[in-house]
């Protein structure tokens, strides 16, 4: 054993490795040794980024209009907030720093961004953000402080929102208009989906730190609100990482997510909503279209179905065909499909699920569709053998 030579770093390595196992004391050591030397691997990936994109040349700016229908070139400085509303400036490209939420213990210090508004305006602003699941889990104060930072972007038909592979600058919050969804394949750009009227996008750019994934263009005059990349991190994702350490050992016992990389079951926790529901309260209405998904995280809830007439005719008395407690899923019938709710779901006592929108099921997802698809298909042999062959979960 003398004869071997211990590479340089090893014993640094390892020894990091062991003062963050003391201190955070994680309950399954392998998974966080691939989560800890995964992130000083990007850490090593950005810094090289960083170096590389110091070298190269200023980018062409891509200017917004906003509500004043002025022009402003880009800026060079990358932290620079402007605080007035009648503006708003794009960077093209921002080398992506390493960014540890727990390193921001001292950052209430710091001065808010605070765009004003007018009442009016505000009052819009809270419309759109109404629904947005990732301020869901913000404290009211946080919220509050997430709408000052948010300033008004109007934009005109074929302009492009974010372009692929770009760095990341600001989330985006829709308010109106309709904006296509555009990922570069093999040298085309494919339209791969569109948001119409509300949603929002962004996030996954400036939550870790990597290239924009697809291009966002409107298709007509539209308004967004956008949050710039500081607040967004010193809030939103600040406020994920907690709620990580709150959910990820419930998302790894998900029987559905266990074909996940931990990578993936990770961004799944960074797009979930929590909601919580009282004895009898009806969380999904069979009929209705569908916009979420969801993980039962306590008590239980029961699935009705309306029953058919022998000639096909719906009557009002529902069936109890199901039921789901702690770690099981539903809701996501209806966003494989792409039809209507087939079922109603009450909650059984006093029950928390936990909620993912149809964009992030879309998103993150896809490794788990073709077990989705099975189990679709054992619910309707289930409600053949309760129904008959008349009903039909899809329609």
């Amino acid at each position: 054993m003398s004869n071997v030579e211990i590479p340089a770093g090893l014993k640094e390595l390892l020894q990091g490795y062991t003062v963050e196992v003391l201190r955070r004391r994680p309950h399954n050591l392998v998974e966080f040794a691939v989560q800890h030397f995964t992130q000083i691997l990007e850490n090593h990936r950005n810094e090289e980024r960083a170096k590389k994109c110091s070298s190269k040349s200023a980018k062409k700016g891509v200017t917004f209009e906003t509500n004043k229908s002025t022009k402003y070139d880009e800026e060079e400085e990358e932290d620079t907030v402007e605080s007035t509303t009648s503006k708003c400036n794009r960077r093209v490209s921002v080398c992506a720093e390493a960014y540890n939420p727990d390193d921001d213990e001292d950052d209430d210090a710091e001065p808010r961004v605070v765009h004003p508004k007018t009442d009016e305006q505000r009052h819009r602003l809270q419309d759109a953000c109404r629904d947005i699941l990732l301020f869901k889990t913000l404290e009211q104060e946080q919220f509050s402080e997430v709408l000052d930072a948010m300033f008004e972007v109007l934009v005109k038909p074929q302009e492009h929102i974010i372009d692929q592979g770009d760095d990341g600058d600001n989330f985006y919050v829709i308010e109106k208009g309709v904006y296509e969804i555009f990922v570069l394949k093999d040298d085309v750009n494919v339209c791969v989906g569109k948001y119409d009227n509300k949603g929002s996008f962004g996030e996954l750019a400036l939550m870790y730190n990597t290239p924009r994934a697809a291009t966002i263009v409107a298709t007509e005059e539209g308004a967004l609100w956008g949050l710039d990349r500081a607040t967004f991190h010193r809030l939103i994702v600040r406020n994920n990482a907690k709620k990580r350490r709150m959910y990820e050992a419930f998302i790894e016992c998900v029987p559905l997510l266990k074909s996940l990389e931990l990578s993936e079951r990770m961004k799944i926790v960074d797009v979930l909503g929590a909601r919580a529901y009282k004895d009898g309260e009806r969380i999904i209405t069979q009929g209705e279209k569908a916009d979420c998904f969801y993980i039962v995280e306590s008590g239980e809830v029961k699935i009705m179905i309306r029953s058919k007439t022998k000639v096909g005719q719906q009557n009002n008395a529902e069936v109890e065909v199901a039921r789901c407690s702690r770690g099981q899923y539903f809701g996501e019938l209806a966003l494989v499909t792409n039809k209507p709710r087939a079922a109603s779901v009450y909650a059984v006592g006093e029950t928390k699920c936990l909620v993912i929108d149809i964009r992030a099921f879309e998103r993150l997802l896809g490794p788990c569709m073709d077990i989705m698809k099975r189990n679709i298909s054992q619910y309707e042999d289930q409600l053949v053998a309760l129904f008959g062959s008349s009903v039909d979960l899809k329609h």
